[in-house]
């Protein structure tokens, strides 16, 4: 399997736990108080599987990759995907800053944690697809097989050097918890074969 098809694979995962955490606002809407304990789990999976993992494997080793084929790491695509990759680390970090608040009941801090929330699902979306219908296919179009071969090594030690074992599986339940929680279907991909953090 191409690295890029792995990479589309895991943002399929992280989709879902976008509708998620739609379903959370939404919860949060309609109650006036914010669900923390699916809040902190939606928050931990974007922070050590979209972030930590998917993210690792773009800006460690895809995007350097191909800024050797020649896009510029200043103003080229890779550069704004990291951009953005940047920016929603500041929205979780917002988020999580108001949690606890949200949680007990307090307007201002719900409506900031939604604020946030609803901020972060469109950047999120609206990333994924440029990876998958942009950036990806240049990627493609670039990498030989074996630029390829040694990607997909790198992303191998992405996920049992820097993540470690287990991670796989926590963040996979996590995001189908979450799914099953708010009603939001599963991703149709398998997981077990082919998203982050595997280890078999």
């Amino acid at each position: 399997m191409q690295p890029t098809q792995i990479l589309k694979n895991e943002h399929r995962v992280i989709e879902q736990v976008l509708a998620s955490v739609q379903g959370i606002v939404d919860q949060a809407v309609r109650t006036g108080k914010l669900d923390g304990a699916s809040s902190r789990q939606a928050l931990d999976f974007f922070q050590h599987f979209a972030d930590g993992c998917h993210h690792g494997k773009e800006e460690k080793h895809l995007f350097p990759l191909m800024e050797t084929k020649g896009f510029s790491p200043h103003h080229g695509p890779t550069s704004v995907m990291r951009q953005e990759h940047e920016t929603g680390r500041h929205l979780l970090h917002a988020m999580a800053g108001e949690i606890e608040q949200a949680e007990a009941g307090n307007a201002a801090a719900l409506d900031r944690f939604c604020r946030h929330a609803n901020v972060y699902v469109q950047l999120l979306r609206e990333h994924i697809f440029k990876e998958d219908h942009r950036l990806f296919p240049m990627a493609e179009e670039v990498l030989s097989e074996h630029d390829q071969s040694r990607l997909a090594e790198s992303f191998a030690a992405v996920e049992s050097t820097d993540m470690g074992p287990g991670t796989h599986e926590k963040y996979l339940a996590i995001a189908n918890e979450l799914a099953d929680r708010f009603q939001v279907p599963r991703a149709a991909v398998n997981p077990a074969a082919h998203v982050c953090c595997h280890h078999g």
